[in-house]
């Protein structure tokens, strides 16, 4: 996720705002920049790569600004380059722009302002907000804002500085945080709370469809109508480092309760209010998608999890076999790709090693590669033949949490748009699937509300040195991410089984106080679940199920179950895995774990 910082006060504008864009790294960027005000002139130095190098640059020169704005990229439109680093200016360079979010609606904008002769310099979507906010400046800069965002549609964090009126920055939010910081001769803008704790402890928080102008003395709040607004002021009592995780006690926790946005983030730029899915990366036309007599899906470790589900849903809706393999064994199973072969590979940082290696096996044999990553500009996303990015933001603490639901949801937008395309689903079957993807922010949103029962669950657990998980069909593949999460980061062993298989030997190890994770959401297989938990109770187990709500029978079979809200069995991964996230956390806290940098593990494996 990017980082927006903005000063106008009495003090050297560049100096502060890089000081707060460093209290903004752990958030991750590829690209960094500022626009300040200096002798009437608006000045913009950006420069691909970390915030070192803009540092350096500036250090060469002396600005002496009072008003600036700054930003630290994330890539989600256009490779890191300095182009495509922010700020962004309109053509004669009076207007500045710094944005967090993702414009919707960019291309069609775009378009509509190239027809008016406006020139672009980047691939972002960001530059269409510097032209836009032109196109509409009569002189009156918050009213050319105004007029400009409500063209936009997306999400977004802006500031604005305006060389004709230096007297003022402009701040607006929608659906991405923005909060602006009261000083003394001087106030701020930012993203987060750490850029501007060092200054001030005292803050107006943005809501969505709010704006401010913020003066050197003086802080105007109003909604996007420029109706005037009152706010109370929010007195930050956390520490730094604190600040940096949210108010959270770990990077980890924070990015678990990201989810909601994350997922609303990956998913609505790809599908309309006529619910069309529109996978810009990704170029297959119904007669590719009809070529193909087998599909590869190829990751490590969660990657590979998320994977599993993609099988899932593209077996069931565009009814291609799929193969879903490690990548670190697939080159050496000597598999069969040639032309009529599609190969997905999956990685959050799109650098993994092995994930790597067989993109180009798969290119070497002429097959068709798509690439589901989180980073822009990645080695696997350029060498690709399409890409969707899962644009879930950075992830700091080495459990990927938001990375794989957004790899999920990912794959549910993928196996859409080839059924949709291929025939195989009508259109009243893609629209309630679709509908379910709409509503899996909200509905993670509220699990994470009442987490109570996962924290009781994991106080019976957290001193035990095994433990199972259990699941049939998807919940299967989901009970193998959450084990694999509580054995990084609690250390504690713990082993995923097919319930249908725990007569073949598995039973040999459940004995009395043995604690078993249970996944019975699937409606299908939702009685041989009740029958396979009751096998391991009658042993002795301790048994913790995840069930969907309404389906009250399972408490017959459980000592606990958390239950999740209704959905569509070939989704529920989205919803379950959110529990066992938790519950790894809170087990690992309970044993005095570092949670967010557990033993021997890294968080981008680039070597084999």
């Amino acid at each position: 996720m990017c980082g927006i910082v903005g000063y106008i006060g009495d003090n050297k504008a560049e100096n502060i705002l890089i000081d707060g864009l460093a209290k903004l790294e752990y958030r991750g960027y590829d690209s960094a920049g500022i626009a300040v005000l200096r002798d009437s002139k608006l000045v913009i130095r950006k420069y691909k790569g970390r915030l070192s190098v803009l540092e350096e640059k500036l250090n060469k020169e002396n600005l002496s600004s009072n008003v600036g704005i700054g930003h630290t990229r994330w890539a989600t439109h256009g490779e890191p380059s300095d182009a495509n680093s922010h700020p962004h200016a309109n053509g004669n360079d009076t207007i500045a722009v710094v944005h967090n979010g993702i414009i919707e609606n960019f291309m069609e904008l775009r378009e509509q302002l190239e027809e008016e002769g406006y020139k672009f310099k980047s691939e972002t979507d960001t530059e269409v907000i510097s032209h836009l906010i032109d196109y509409y400046y009569k002189g009156d800069i918050l009213e050319a804002v105004r007029r400009a965002i409500k063209r936009l549609e997306g999400a977004y964090a802006i500031a604005v500085t305006s060389k004709d009126e230096p007297d003022k920055l402009i701040a607006v939010r929608k659906d991405s945080p923005l909060i602006i910081g009261i000083g003394n001769n001087e106030n701020f803008i930012a993203s987060d709370i750490p850029a501007i704790l060092k200054y001030t402890r005292n803050v107006y928080i943005l809501d969505d469809g709010e704006m401010a102008v913020i003066k050197k003395n003086e802080i105007e709040l109003m909604n996007i109508e420029g109706d005037k607004i009152d706010k109370e002021v929010f007195n930050v009592t956390w520490d730094v480092e604190s600040a940096e995780k949210g108010g959270y006690d770990h990077f980890m926790i924070k990015e678990i309760y990201e989810q909601p946005k994350a997922l609303k983030e990956t998913l609505s730029p790809r599908i309309n209010d006529k619910k069309e899915i529109n996978l810009d990366g990704i170029n297959l036309t119904k007669e590719e998608i009809e070529k193909f007599s087998r599909v590869y899906i190829i990751a490590c470790g969660t990657a590979y999890h998320a994977g599993l589900l993609g099988k899932s849903l593209i077996q069931k809706y565009v009814k291609i076999p799929v193969i879903t393999d490690v990548a670190s064994e697939f080159r050496y199973s000597d598999p069969f790709i040639d032309e009529n072969t599609l190969m997905i590979v999956v990685s959050q940082s799109g650098e993994t090693a092995d994930t790597l290696a067989a993109l180009r096996l798969a290119k070497e044999n002429k097959a068709r590669v798509m690439a589901v990553t989180n980073v822009v500009g990645s080695t696997i996303s350029r060498e690709a033949d399409d890409v969707i990015y899962t644009w879930a933001g950075p992830e700091i603490a080495v459990a990927s949490t938001k990375a794989y639901t957004t790899q999920m949801l990912s794959f549910g937008l993928i196996a859409l748009d080839m059924a949709i395309k291929k025939g195989t689903l009508s259109k009243a079957e893609a629209d309630k699937v679709i509908d379910e993807l709409i509503s899996a922010s909200d509905k993670v949103k509220s699990i994470l509300e009442d987490v109570k029962l996962t924290e009781e669950a994991a106080e019976e657990i957290y001193n035990k040195e095994n433990v199972f998980f259990i699941g049939r069909g998807i919940d299967y593949d989901v009970a193998r991410e959450g084990s694999l999460k509580l054995k990084e980061i609690s250390y504690i062993h713990s082993e995923a089984i097919q319930a249908g298989e725990l007569k073949h030997g598995t039973l040999a190890l459940i004995e009395k106080g043995t604690p078993v994770i249970a996944l019975a959401t699937q409606d299908k297989l939702y009685d041989k679940m009740l029958s396979n938990m009751k096998e391991v109770k009658a042993r002795g187990a301790h048994v913790i199920a995840v069930a969907k709500k309404g389906n009250k029978e399972v408490e017959k079979s459980a000592d606990k179950v958390i239950y999740i809200p209704d959905v569509l069995d070939e989704l529920a991964s989205i919803l379950s895995v959110i529990p066992l996230q938790l519950l790894s956390y809170y087990v690992a806290v309970k044993r005095g774990c570092d949670v967010d940098k557990p033993r021997n593990l890294a968080k981008s494996v680039t070597v084999e």
